[in-house]
């Protein structure tokens, strides 16, 4: 989430910015679990997005605290594509990381976002 949001604010690919760390020794080491999760958020970016902006009703994604969004593209990525994760985990987990890192009014707001979707994500996984 750390390193999608710092992308986000320094206009930086994800990916780019989470290969730079890999490899060096001036940060702590990054867990398999974390490359998996930026690497899946960046190469489904446009996708998640897609998704985000139809189902954030009356927020746009440029609206949205960058916090927020990354918190969002995470569990957007967890919820859709990781089939280990039960959907109310990944909803679980954002709404906690939100609670942690944002707003008071974000955890409602990330859980709002989605729960709406996971309503209707095993149709959006066959389309995918």
């Amino acid at each position: 989430m750390e390193l999608l949001y710092e992308a986000a604010l320094r206009g930086a690919d994800p990916v780019t910015l989470l290969s730079e760390r890999v490899g060096s020794t001036a940060v702590d080491p990054i867990s398999d679990y974390t490359i998996k999760l930026v690497e899946g958020v960046g190469e489904n970016r446009e996708r998640i997005d897609e998704v985000l902006a139809e189902h954030a009703q009356g927020w746009s994604l440029e609206r949205m605290p960058p916090v927020d969004l990354a918190v969002l593209r995470v569990g957007l990525y967890e919820l859709l594509w990781l089939d280990d994760v039960p959907d109310p985990v990944a909803i679980d987990e954002a709404v906690g990381i939100a609670k942690q890192l944002s707003t008071d009014d974000s955890p409602r707001f990330v859980n709002g976002v989605l729960g709406r979707i996971g309503t209707i994500a095993d149709r959006l996984r066959t389309v995918l």
